[in-house]
Order: C-alpha cells, then sequence, then structure tokens
C-alpha cells in the first residue's frame, strides 16, 4: 500500500502497464496528472501538442505503428471532444489508444451549472466513442480501472478506451494498493472448424487469401499458408505489408478484384471483408472461410461457410499444419501472379502516372524499414494501391473513417514510437492545415519526419465531383494557401519546393539524411488524374 494522490495513482498504474510515452495538452483540470508525470523522471515521456486533436493523432499513430497503447491526455469538455475525430480514427483502424481526461470539480458533474469546460454526460459520450470508459471516483481506485482499461484495450478486438478523473480526485491523497497487468489470455480456436476449414482449403484449385489489420501479427503465418496453397494474398489499407509486397502472392487491392471473380475458395483473415462481399459479389460458386477475432465479424454481412473466433497468429498456427495434411498437389502460381503485377503496374502508369511516379521515388528513397503515413489527397488514395509496403504496420492509413487532415499529426506520433526510423508523411495543402501547427511540436520534439505536401490549390477530390455531379457549379473547394516552404521555415524546418518527381528525388534524399524535421512543396501545375476507377470496382463475379 502506497499513500498516493488519484494523479499519482495513475500515472504509477500506467507506468506498472509500460506505458513510456504520454501525448498531451495541459489545462487546469490536469495539473495534478502532469505533475505526477513529471515525478516518473522520465520514466514516462510526455510529449505536448498544440491542440487536441494532435495529440490523439499521435497516440493513433504510436498505436498503429507498434500494436503497443497509446495513450494521450486532455482536459475534459471542448478538450477531449476536439480529439473525437482521433478517437473514431483509432475505432476504424482497430487500435489500442487509451484516452485519459480530466473532469470538473466532482460535486458539480451532472450539476449543469457551468463550470469551465462543463458538458452534458461526458462518460455517456465517451461510451459512445469507445469501446469502453469509466470515471474513476476515488485514488484507490485508479489501479483496478488502469487494469481494466488495458484488458480491454489488450482482449479480443483492440479499440480506443477511456478514463477520466475530477480535478479534486487527482488531488486527493489515499492509501492505495497498486495492481500489476492482468495475463491476457488468447483463446484457442475451434479445432474441429480449423480441420473443416483445412479440407476445404487444401483441395481448392483457385484459392485467395484476403487480410485486414487484424492479421498484421501474424505475417509469417500468412506466408507460410500461401505458399502452402498457392494462394494469393490480397489486401485494402489496414492489411498493406501483411505479405511483403515484393512476394509474387502479395497483390495489391485492384489486383485481388481481378483474382476474386475466378477464385473458388476465399480465406479472410482479420478483416471486415465489406468491399469483396458488398461491391465484387458473391455467389453459389464461391466458397468463404473466415478468421477473426471478432465473432460478431464474421457474419456482419454474409455468412460464411466456416466461421472461426480467433486470433489470427494462434488460428493460423493450427490451420497450417491441418492443411498440409489436406492439401492437393499444387503447380507454382509465381509466372502466372508476376504478370498481373507487371499488367497493373503499367495500367498504373497510363491511368494514374504523376501520382504514380511520385510514389515510386518515396518509397525509392525511403529505407525498407520506413514507415509511410497516407493521407487523404489524390496521392493519398493511390498509395493504397501503387505503393508498396514491405512490413507489417509501416504503412498507416485512416481506414474507412478517411479523416482528412489525420495523417502529419500521427506521422509524429509514429515518428516517437520509432526513433531512428524514418517517416514520411504525405498530405495535400487542404489537409495539411488542419494539424500544421504541430510543426512545433516536431521541432521542439526532435521528430523528424519528413512531410510531403502536394499544393494543387483546392480540394481536388470536392472540385471534381462538384464538376462532374452538379455542372462545374465550383463552391468552397478553392483552397487560398500559405508559402509552405518560408511557413516551415519560420518554424527552423528544413524545407523546399519541387515540381516534379525528378526534382523530388534528391531534395528526399537530403531530407531524409539530416537530423531534423522536413517539408517539401510539391506545386502541382495540373490536375491529377483520379484515382478511383481502381479502387471503386465493378461486381466481379460471374454470375
Amino acid at each position: 500500500m502506497s499513500w498516493l494522490s488519484g494523479a499519482e495513482a495513475i500515472v504509477k498504474s500506467l507506468e506498472l502497464h509500460g506505458v513510456d510515452t504520454i501525448f498531451g495538452l495541459p489545462g487546469g483540470q490536469l495539473d495534478h496528472l502532469f505533475d505526477a508525470v513529471y515525478k516518473t523522471d522520465g520514466k514516462i515521456r510526455l510529449i505536448h501538442s498544440r491542440h487536441e486533436q494532435g495529440s490523439a493523432y499521435m497516440a493513433y499513430g504510436y498505436a498503429r505503428s507498434t500494436g503497443k497503447v497509446g495513450s494521450y491526455s486532455v482536459v475534459p469538455g471542448p478538450g477531449v471532444l476536439n480529439t473525437t475525430a482521433a478517437l473514431c480514427t483509432a475505432y476504424a483502424c482497430n487500435s489500442p489508444v487509451l484516452c485519459i481526461t480530466g473532469q470538473i470539480p466532482s460535486h458539480g458533474i451532472g450539476s449543469g451549472r457551468g463550470y469551465l469546460h462543463e458538458i452534458p454526460d461526458q462518460l455517456g459520450i465517451m461510451k459512445k466513442l469507445t469501446k469502453w470508459a469509466s470515471r474513476i471516483e476515488q485514488p484507490d481506485q485508479a489501479p483496478k480501472l488502469v487494469q481494466e482499461a488495458f484488458r480491454q484495450l489488450q482482449n479480443g478486438r483492440p479499440r480506443p478506451v477511456e478514463l477520466e478523473m475530477a480535478m479534486d480526485v487527482m488531488a486527493l491523497e489515499q492509501e492505495v494498493e497498486l495492481l500489476k497487468p492482468e495475463k491476457i489470455s488468447v483463446p484457442d480456436p475451434d479445432l474441429d472448424l480449423i480441420e473443416e476449414a483445412s479440407k476445404i482449403l487444401g483441395k481448392a484449385e483457385t484459392p485467395l487469401i484476403v487480410v485486414g489489420g487484424g492479421a498484421q501479427e501474424a505475417s509469417e503465418e500468412v506466408m507460410q499458408l500461401a505458399e502452402l496453397v498457392q494462394a494469393p494474398v490480397t489486401f485494402f489499407r489496414n492489411g498493406k505489408g501483411v505479405l511483403d509486397d515484393r512476394h509474387y502472392l502479395s497483390q495489391s487491392f485492384p489486383q485481388g478484384h481481378r483474382l476474386w471473380r475466378d477464385a473458388d475458395v476465399v480465406l479472410a483473415i482479420g478483416t471486415r471483408l465489406k468491399y469483396q462481399q458488398m461491391y465484387w459479389g458473391l455467389d453459389s460458386e464461391l466458397t468463404i472461410l473466415r478468421i477473426d477475432i471478432d465473432p460478431e465479424e464474421i457474419d456482419r454481412i454474409a455468412s460464411p461457410k466456416i466461421g472461426i473466433v480467433g486470433d489470427a497468429k494462434k488460428a493460423l498456427i493450427k490451420l497450417i499444419p491441418a492443411t498440409e495434411r489436406n492439401n492437393r498437389k499444387r503447380v507454382s502460381r509465381r509466372d502466372e501472379l508476376i504478370n498481373l503485377k507487371q499488367g497493373f503496374s503499367r495500367s498504373y502508369q497510363e491511368q494514374i502516372g504523376p501520382q504514380y511516379e511520385y510514389l515510386k521515388v518515396i518509397r525509392q528513397e525511403l529505407p525498407e524499414d520506413g514507415f509511410f503515413v497516407d493521407e487523404v489527397t489524390q496521392v493519398g488514395f493511390a498509395s493504397w494501391y501503387a505503393f508498396p509496403a514491405f512490413k507489417s504496420r509501416h504503412f498507416v492509413s485512416a481506414g474507412y473513417q478517411g479523416t482528412l487532415g489525420y495523417g502529419f499529426a500521427t506521422s509524429l506520433g509514429v515518428q516517437a514510437a520509432n526513433p531512428g526510423k524514418k517517416v514520411i508523411s504525405i498530405s495535400g495543402d487542404g489537409g495539411f492545415l488542419f494539424n500544421l501547427q504541430e510543426l512545433s511540436t516536431a521541432v521542439q520534439y526532435h521528430l523528424n519526419v519528413v512531410v510531403i505536401v502536394f499544393n494543387d490549390g483546392k480540394f481536388t477530390n470536392v472540385q471534381r465531383q462538384q464538376k462532374e455531379w452538379f455542372e462545374g457549379h465550383i463552391i468552397a473547394s478553392d483552397l487560398f494557401n500559405p508559402d509552405f516552404v518560408k511557413l516551415a521555415e519560420s518554424f527552423g524546418i528544413y524545407s523546399k519546393r519541387v515540381n516534379s518527381p525528378k526534382e523530388l528525388q534528391p531534395v528526399l534524399q537530403r531530407a531524409l539524411s539530416i537530423d531534423q524535421p522536413a517539408l517539401i512543396e510539391v506545386k502541382l501545375r495540373e490536375e491529377l488524374p483520379t484515382p478511383w476507377p481502381f479502387i471503386l470496382s465493378p461486381r466481379s463475379r460471374k454470375s
């Protein structure tokens, strides 16, 4: 038992659970919490942002790139509400993000008296936006509720959680018994279902594997199974990197659409399988097998032939030897699948040439173990299928939330979690201004991200739709921008402007070689071609 304040009870519990970094923004309701972090003597690093949204996105980047819990702390009311876009992103991408927020004085909660930062039912709001949320009412409750928060973060489907504590409780001292982390046990998959699935997969003539974010920790097993049955592995944003894109079995999203047409058995691992089931089509000639940690996800859209509830890695460890016993004789599909890759590379060059050339330069200069953070921008959309990822978790996306402006702040969290690794963030001129203030954070904490801003003076996607859908009625999609180079230089950041992929290459080489953050503005002179035909694909099944 230790005599601790509420704030100290939280921080010491976080330390016991392995938290080494908290992103945050100070304020009156958090003064005791931040002082408790100070007292850890650097065991917990605190990185403060210039906006609450930036803190939460940094925690998301930390979590997304490591699989570990990313933590942030902000004041209640408008402070925590400013972070909800990032919480939605973490929820969509199944990322373990812990939000720790303050509260108004405990006696005033729910009173409606107008305390600073008071909002109606903050805890109720957070319960709707997260997997789990709770209020710590007394200091001696902190260890148990922190322990429960981590159980929720690490058990089953990972999604964000929230803990809050009133400012007076943070100051209150009590005897507190600190608790070690609970051991999280992963349930065993149903072996009868594993055996049944192995027989179907082993007999398949043209099997296909689809992976999502739930397979990120099972790269080795996915490769073993894919090679065993000669099944190409396809993916969208959150499954990129599960299988090294240089492997002939790794097939990007539009290539997967082509392969879906002729597949007789599909094994879906840790993926919603949304696009495939809703848009590419299902028919009686296609057998679907699924592995997912979330039982609700398995038949959310359609019921598979077999649904195995369990952790992807653990299930595949059982499925591989079972499939080996039941496997038919296989012929390598290397030549067929390399030709498919090359054919689509030519299509990318022909149809999205400008984006493709920029992405090729970035891939060439980014080290193999470097991280790429996309954005809701024309080059970002193209990167979902035209940017090769070599390692699990090294391609970071906002998933289906499509949170414009998430990328730069997220990349700082990626960099903080992966010191010594190179991180490139791409942005459009529209999205970059959402969190450009975090240039200050990058410099202050030596987060040496290279951000590439593609500047065409408009919200391109919106304006394209206005032209195509509304007879060219352009409204609110033209942008007035600062001089991005001078802006970055005013923060003391290395910055250059380029006009082509050829010009980008030496500048990017230089930016990646220096020990400081960098900004490269790409001035786009012509409108980029639409990247959407490779994403919004029509039904591909025969019937």
